[in-house]
């Protein structure tokens, strides 16, 4: 698929995170990530070789096992790490719900 714009990617990426499950392993997945970079760059620095293995990894498991698609990151992978981003900001302040109500999609309860 071809997009012209983060703003016309971002529907997209959000359609292929409409599980609950998907969304809380990417989130899961991007804050062991971020932890794992923290250790990397004050502790070890070997811990860096783990970022993309549980970062992506996490977040493929749920594509693969829970959402049942293809990861977007195989397509477009800086607009998806763009996407991820903004999905874990949102997830972090609360407001993700109101981002799925805003596209159009059903609200859905949030742990995080």
């Amino acid at each position: 698929m071809h997009f012209r714009s983060f703003e016309e990617f971002w529907p997209f990426y959000m359609n292929q995170h409409s599980k609950p499950t998907t969304r809380r392993l990417h989130f899961l997945g991007t804050s062991c990530a971020t932890i794992l970079l923290v250790g990397a760059l004050l502790i070890k620095w070997w811990l860096f070789f783990l970022v993309p293995v549980v970062g992506y990894g996490m977040a493929w498991y749920s594509h693969f096992f829970v959402e049942g698609n293809t990861p977007a990151t195989f397509g477009h992978p800086l607009w998806s790490f763009m996407c991820d981003c903004k999905m874990f900001g949102l997830m972090l302040t609360g407001n993700m719900d109101k981002e799925i109500k805003r596209l159009g999609k059903r609200p859905i309860s949030q742990v995080f």
